[in-house]
């Protein structure tokens, strides 16, 4: 798991703030970008409980994208696949 703060938008834009009397748009808000790997057999599992945590009913809970990984390989190992997640 990877968890890094990011900024970005999506439905909810940005805002303008006021600063030394000049009116200034933010376009990109301060976000959190997590990413897991898990095996296929968890993926729902994950899915469902990311879903129910993030879920607070207001724009900007985000998103969930899940992808294939066409190969993991674990540096220091050497382990892969399966047994590198």
């Amino acid at each position: 798991m990877t968890i890094t703060e990011v900024k970005g938008f999506g439905r909810q834009k940005g805002h303008t703030e006021l600063y030394r009397g000049a009116e200034y748009v933010i376009d990109l808000l301060p976000k959190i970008k997590v990413e897991i790997a898990v095996s296929s057999e968890q993926v729902e599992i994950a899915v469902e409980a990311i879903a129910k945590s993030a879920n607070t009913g207001n724009i900007g809970d985000g998103k969930i994208f899940i992808s294939n990984l066409e190969k993991v390989i674990r540096i220091r190992t050497g382990e892969v696949d399966q047994d590198a997640i």
